[in-house]
């Protein structure tokens, strides 16, 4: 799948401590602990037991809030601290790792506080330690709530501070140029093949002890042991794009540890969805965005000169395409570059105008405004490791969620007949994923999502043009949690909504993260301002 929440390589939506005490493992299980299992009886499974006890220790432990390095980038007004969380739920007394977060207190008075809001951008594979900035930069769309809530970011396990895992040695992965991901011949498959063997071989030789771990259901433990240790009875969670379906996950492992749940651009929870079938859809979802940005851009083709139709405009990239491909541009440039730098302009409105702006320069003759733009940077070695971490953390959450198809015969007749008529991300996609096809980690069933004992409303935002997550997504996840209420932004598609100005969106938002209330049906609303050069 695209990384969603996230753009990058490729086809895109880098110490341990002990918390064990009988006396707690007593209380935690004589308490009365919230899990999908409850329905069950008294018998609850191994791991929703241990995460019963992680919970019980985060919550006597706490956070020891204190100033953050210098080196993690954050500005002044945010406090970072620790999490400790075991390796594997079912041995909570086993291995544990620490999990990086950080907060900006709430803006309010003791009176208006009501607790922590905690996010999750997308991925897998996305760090929320940026989060907090929307506090400390006052960031307009979020000035009310931020009265109301600590504004809490995380990085999952596996994610940069939080006990990463690696794949490959970043500076080869960010090595350029990559071979085009679209193939002419058998020869070209068969080498895009070995290249994802490897891959995976090298997730297993570098970081296999944590793959089987690496899971949504785990990350959803987590979450969990974040909440207890912020001091809350029940979560308040805001998920963008893969952070919706880490969302999906919690409200069905711990439904009633739920206060509020704003999930934003939603992944299909559909077990027959997650996640080879996902990433088919994701390729046709691509193909209708950037058709819609191709329509934009020869709309204005008095300021770009890139076309005067959406034709014209593909022809140009494909013409831009080809040439890359027969001579990379910069001698680093090529049809995978490209590909990365452009599929920023069907996620994000906000990606629009630039990206027409550096094309039209190329076809102005200034080509190094595009080399810079789509080619890595070999000094940038910590930007170079994040995104090698990120797409590390990205391939072993989803190869470890689900079972993926072994048998290559089916990959490739899958994206052989999508590629037809939706060729923009078909084949980049399908190398992304295709270490899990070899994946020798354990891949299990996905979670099958739906409402518990005590779910309350959860609010789903979602644009019908969405790239990363198809709108499907957010009607299947809208019928599996009962009582819930979804906002549509009709004729829209940039990815992650609630970032946007839309007072028909921004207003509804506010009121359910303040009161809890919403409309007594869904809404519909118009989509937010087109983007102008």
């Amino acid at each position: 799948m695209s990384r969603t929440g996230r753009a990058g390589r490729g086809v895109l939506l880098g110490s341990a401590g002990t918390l064990a005490a009988g006396t707690l493992i007593v209380g935690a299980l004589a308490a009365p602990v919230a899990s999908a299992q409850d329905s069950r009886g008294p018998h609850l499974d191994k791991e929703a037991r241990g995460a019963a006890i992680a919970a019980a220790a985060a919550e006597k432990q706490g956070i020891n809030w204190q100033k953050c390095a210098a080196d993690w980038g954050l500005p002044d007004g945010i406090e970072c601290g620790w999490v400790t969380v075991p390796v594997d739920y079912a041995k909570p007394h086993g291995k544990q790792i620490k999990l990086a977060v950080d907060r900006a207190v709430s803006t309010g008075t003791a009176e208006e506080r009501q607790g922590s809001l905690i996010y999750n951008p997308g991925g897998p594979g996305g760090s929320g330690l940026r989060f907090p900035t929307r506090v400390t930069n006052k960031n307009p769309l979020w000035q009310k709530t931020s009265k109301a809530y600590d504004f809490v970011g995380f990085e999952p396990r596996g994610v940069g501070h939080s006990a990463p895992i690696s794949c490959v040695d970043p500076q080869e992965f960010v090595k350029a140029p990559k071979a085009d991901p679209v193939p002419d011949s058998e020869a070209d498959k068969l080498a895009q093949r070995k290249l994802a063997a490897e891959y995976a071989d090298g997730c297993a030789e570098r970081s296999g002890d944590m793959l089987p771990h690496m899971t949504t259901p785990n990350t959803a433990r987590d979450l969990d042991v974040i909440r207890a240790a912020v001091g809350d009875k029940k979560l308040n969670y805001l998920g963008v794009s893969y952070g919706t379906y880490l969302g999906a996950v919690y409200g069905t492992l711990f439904p009633d540890h739920v206060r509020r749940m704003l999930v934003d651009s939603v992944v299909n929870p559909s077990r027959q969805k997650v996640w080879y079938q996902a990433n088919l859809d994701q390729d046709v979802a691509f193909q209708v965005r950037w058709d819609d940005w191709t329509t934009w851009v020869a709309q204005r083709d008095d300021t770009f000169h890139l076309g005067a139709t959406k034709a014209e405009v593909q022809a140009g990239w494909e013409k831009l395409r080809a040439t890359a491909k027969k001579s990379p541009l910069g001698g680093v440039v090529g049809p995978n570059e490209l590909i990365s730098f452009f599929q920023s302009a069907p996620y994000y409105d906000s990606a629009w105008v630039p990206t027409a702006q550096v094309w039209s320069k190329y076809a102005a003759g200034d080509t190094q405004a595009l080399i810079d733009a789509a080619s890595p940077d070999p000094s940038d070695t910590k930007g170079n490791a994040s995104e090698e971490n990120g797409n590390a953390v990205y391939t072993a959450v989803e190869c470890a969620d689900a079972k993926w198809p072994t048998n290559w015969r089916t990959w490739d007749r899958d994206n052989t007949r999508l590629h037809r008529d939706n060729p923009f991300m078909t084949w980049a996609n399908a190398w992304m994923n295709l270490p899990c096809a070899t994946w020798s980690g354990k891949q299990h069933n996905p979670v099958e999502v739906g409402t518990g004992k005590g779910l309350p409303t959860v609010l789903m935002v979602q644009s019908t043009h969405d790239a990363a997550t198809p709108y499907p997504g957010a009607v299947e996840l809208h019928k599996r949690f009962k009582g819930s209420r979804l906002i549509t932004e009709k004729d829209a598609g940039s990815h992650g909504v609630t970032g946007l100005v839309n007072p028909c969106i921004n207003d509804r938002v506010d009121t359910y993260l303040l009161t809890g209330k919403v409309d007594d049906k869904d809404v519909t609303c118009t989509p937010h301002a087109t983007p102008k050069p």
